[in-house]
């Protein structure tokens, strides 16, 4: 195929490659374009991966492409939080009541493997790697590309970023009229660090995701199938900068992760070596200028601690395809759709990642925390699917992200008149029992 496709995507990552896929199958051509080689050749960036943790959200996903089963079948299942405190014994604190309920650890470099090959398989998709964007006209739907053989000039009619939280297409776009952008950069960052099987098993229970919760920091550990586990540290990157000699590093852990310093081999190599990532909140409005459309993390990147990202990236993917059958294959009126849709639900997905954190680093470790998370259990036993904590209805739904906050306000006010009928009737009760006793 020519370079002169009828959709063009920016971005070989999840969300690019998913949504090439879902295109293709409408029978549109498509290019995509990558400034990174081909990981499939290349090999993923060290210390980059923060392992993904797939739930029903993108897995409904994965599903219309085909890829659900093969996503399960290379990942592993966490069926709640494994608490490691600073002193006494580890806690596991279920994702929901029955315990039975999981979301599912997979490599984000696995994952996004399986998308390409999906992606290549299709026809209609060419994949164009060493393609960096370096500049968008998006009245014109022309974009240049910095190649090793200098700069290609490419036009398509749509032009879909899906090139992630520093979009370079995003950031073309600020040049226009009414385009609103802003980044929030938390005073924390990220360190991947690499527990290894011990004798061929896990070191540590790999049904859960664990959590190593610190006040102002936190490590956690997802499970691989190799049976080792990626963990990665958040702390605040001034913190990373104190750790400048080896002594120091291993001091640290012996401090703060005593249980687990001693499964950690390679522990200073990969402190040293592995990056210091960013994390990012991005919000932009409006999400389509011109011919050009911001997709996933392009439009809105949020913090990883509801384990959300990916998953409401490719919501976007679906939530354009199921536009453009609404709207006849009308790529403006489909586009216009897409963004007035998915907007509200991305700014509460933001949020709850920013709360989510909070949580996981300040709050799992108190009694409290624990008692309203047995109480939320025993009430989801009881009464089923009238009552769903915030993170079951995130996780274990695809109902959208704006709608859970009316919604668990309704269940609260149900609750509550449940509980006000109560009291009255046992004080109803109460009169007359006294009452027949002074007959």
């Amino acid at each position: 195929m020519a370079d002169r496709p009828q959709v063009a995507v920016v971005g070989a990552g999840l969300s690019g490659a998913l949504l090439a896929t879902l295109l293709a199958r409408r029978g549109l051509e498509v290019c995509v374009y990558e400034r990174r080689p081909d990981p499939r050749v290349a090999g993923a960036e060290r210390g980059r991966s923060i392992n993904l943790a797939v739930s029903a959200r993108g897995l409904a996903a994965l599903d219309q492409v085909g890829l659900a089963d093969l996503a399960l079948s290379r990942a592993l299942p966490m069926r709640g939080r494994m608490v490691h405190p600073p002193a006494g014994a580890t806690n596991l604190q279920p994702y929901s009541a029955d315990g039975r309920r999981h979301i599912n650890s997979i490599g984000r470099a696995e994952l996004n493997l399986a998308l390409l090959n999906a992606a290549d398989r299709a026809d209609a998709v060419t994949v164009r790697f060493g393609h960096r964007l370096r500049d968008v006209d998006a009245n014109a739907g022309r974009m240049v590309f910095e190649t090793a053989d200098g700069d290609v000039t490419v036009t398509a009619p749509v032009v879909l970023a899906c090139d992630g939280a520093y979009s370079a297409a995003r950031a073309a776009l600020a040049a226009h009229d009414g385009f609103a952008s802003s980044q929030e950069y938390p005073e924390h960052g990220y360190k991947e660090l690499t527990i290894p099987a011990k004798g061929g098993q896990f070191a540590i229970d790999p049904d859960a995701l664990h959590i190593w919760p610190r006040t102002s920091s936190m490590m956690i550990a997802l499970p691989n199938l190799d049976r080792s586990f990626t963990c990665t540290l958040f702390w605040p990157k001034s913190e990373f900068a104190e750790l400048d000699t080896a002594s120091k590093i291993v001091a640290r852990f012996e401090r703060e992760y005593p249980d687990v310093v001693g499964l950690l081999p390679t522990l200073v190599d990969d402190f040293t070596e592995n990056p210091v990532g960013s994390l990012v909140t991005v919000t932009c409005w409006p999400w389509v200028v011109g011919r050009v459309g911001l997709v996933g993390d392009a439009a809105h990147a949020i913090l990883p601690f509801f384990g959300q990202g990916a998953n409401c990236g490719f919501e976007d993917c679906i939530e354009i395809d199921r536009c453009l059958d609404e709207a006849g294959s009308d790529w403006e009126a489909a586009l216009e759709l897409y963004q007035g849709r998915r907007k509200e639900n991305t700014d509460v997905i933001a949020e709850f990642s920013r709360e989510n954190f909070v949580e996981m680093r300040d709050r799992v470790n108190s009694p409290w925390f624990r008692f309203r998370s047995r109480v939320e259990h025993a009430l989801e036993r009881h009464l089923g699917e009238r009552y769903m904590s915030r993170y079951e209805l995130v996780s274990f739904t695809t109902v959208p992200y704006a709608e859970i906050i009316p919604r668990l306000r309704r269940q609260r006010l149900r609750l509550l008149g449940a509980l006000a009928a109560a009291v009255i009737t046992a004080a109803a009760l109460g009169r007359a029992v006294l009452g027949g006793r002074r007959r």
